[in-house]
C-alpha cells in the first residue's frame, strides 16, 4: 500500500552548501539519507516530497556545518498481508519468477502459481502449464496476493512473497477467462433454475384445471 508519510529528523547543512536555499539543501540532504530505504515500520522509502526547515539552527563546537530540526513527508510503500496488489513479471528463474510490485521485487514461487505442472524455460523467459497450456512470460501483468513479508534494516530489501493460487488471480488473460466461465456457470444455474420454476407453475396448472373440472 501506498501512503505518505510525515517524520521528522535533524540535519547538518555543510559550509560548502551556504550559497544553496535552507530548503534545497535539506531536501537534498534528506534525498541522500532516506530515499530506497527500508524502515520496519514505514516500508520502503521511495521519494522524499517537501520538507519544512527550521531556520535557526544550532551550532556544534568545533563542526563548521549548522543542524537544523526538519519535518518533512516522504512517499512510502508497504506491503501488507493478504493485499491484493498489480505487479509486472520482469524475472524467471527455475524456481519461479520475481514479479516488480511497486519499488520492490516479490517472489512468485513455482508451487504459488498455479495447481498444475510447470516448467521454467529461462532462456525463452517463460513458465509453461502443462494441462491448462497456461503461460507466464517477462512483461506479463499478475494479479497476486502477499502472503509473506519480511523488511530487513535499513541495508537490505526484505523479502516478499506473493501467490496467484486462489480465484480470479494470475495474468489478466486468465482472469477474462476465469471471469467468463463464471459467467457462464451463473447463466446455466438462472437456466435450470427457470425451468425448475416453469415446471412448477405448469403443474400448479394442471392442479388448478383438474379441480375446475371436478366442480363443473
Amino acid at each position: 500500500m501506498f501512503s505518505v508519510s510525515t517524520l521528522e529528523d535533524i540535519v547538518r547543512i555543510p559550509p560548502s552548501l551556504f550559497d544553496t536555499s535552507l530548503n534545497k539543501a535539506a531536501i537534498d540532504i534528506l534525498k541522500a539519507k532516506y530515499e530506497s530505504m527500508v524502515k520496519q515500520d514505514l516500508g520502503y522509502i521511495i521519494m522524499i516530497l517537501n520538507a519544512d526547515v527550521e531556520p535557526m539552527g544550532k551550532l556544534i563546537a568545533g563542526d563548521g556545518g549548522t543542524f537544523h530540526r526538519v519535518i518533512f513527508d516522504a512517499l512510502t510503500f508497504y506491503p501488507k498481508l493478504q493485499e491484493i496488489i498489480y505487479g509486472e513479471l520482469v524475472d524467471i528463474t527455475d524456481f519461479g519468477a520475481f514479479v516488480r510490485i511497486g519499488p520492490t521485487d516479490a517472489l512468485l514461487h513455482l508451487s504459488q502459481v498455479m495447481d498444475d505442472y510447470l516448467k521454467s524455460n529461462i532462456a525463452s523467459g517463460v513458465i509453461l502449464a502443462n494441462q491448462s497450456g497456461r503461460t507466464l512470460k517477462i512483461g506479463s501483468t499478475i494479479r497476486t496476493r502477499i502472503t509473506a513479508v519480511s523488511l530487513g534494516k535499513a541495508s537490505t530489501m526484505g523479502k516478499i512473497g506473493i501467490t496467484c493460487r486462489q480465484p480470479f488471480l494470475g495474468a489478466d488473460e486468465w482472469i477474462q477467462e476465469d471471469l467468463k466461465k463464471a459467467s457462464g456457470v451463473e447463466e446455466k444455474e438462472e437456466a435450470k433454475k427457470d425451468k425448475k420454476e416453469e415446471k412448477v407453475e405448469a403443474k400448479k396448472d394442471k392442479k388448478e384445471e383438474k379441480v375446475e373440472v371436478k366442480e363443473k
